[in-house]
């Protein structure tokens, strides 16, 4: 799952620092655990998940959950998410790139998917926010819960309309027995 600078589109130079993730934002009875795949320069400078302005997870999943995330805090956003059995966590824990884009990711190092799933015994789905982070389903479809891939939240996502998104990510938040 490791992606090497000749992979990645866009090469980083290899002077560039060596980026760290976000921890998971997770509970143990956690159902539903969202895989995006390394945070946004956004999200890294406020150390929060999906933290770019245009980034339209906390819109979708506050609709889904009939809540309105983006009025409270991120500390309430994630402590809200987590209640209803919501877990967030990305697929890469360290990887070199310059700027936001999956595309430029290189020299990635995966989280401990397996830890991480074998602590949620209540987990019934795993859902990939994205392409990038969907590259890890090998792994995941590996680890006994139901795997889906979901189309990103991410502002570089215009292929897909945001009715559309939020259709897609209902049925996994149906499936996990969410909503």
């Amino acid at each position: 799952m490791a992606r090497s600078s000749a992979s990645a589109l866009a090469p980083v130079a290899p002077s560039a620092p060596m980026l760290r993730g976000l921890a998971p934002a997770v509970r143990g009875d956690c159902r539903l655990l969202v895989l995006g795949s390394f945070p946004s320069v956004a999200s890294l400078q406020a150390q929060q998940y999906y933290a770019h302005p245009r980034n339209q997870f906390w819109p979708i999943v506050g609709d889904l959950f009939g809540l309105e995330l983006m009025q409270r805090p991120y500390a309430q956003r994630i402590e809200a998410v987590c209640e209803r059995g919501l877990g967030i966590w990305d697929v890469y824990a360290h990887c070199r790139r310059e700027g936001s884009l999956d595309s430029a990711i290189a020299d990635a190092l995966p989280n401990d998917l397996p830890a991480l799933v074998a602590r949620l015994p209540l987990l019934q789905l795993i859902a990939h926010n994205g392409g990038e982070s969907a590259r890890a389903m090998r792994i995941t479809r590996s680890l006994g819960p139901e795997v889906r891939r979901l189309p990103s939240t991410s502002p570089a996502n215009a292929s897909w309309s945001l009715e559309r998104k939020r259709a897609a990510w209902r049925e996994a938040f149906i499936a996990a027995k969410l909503i």
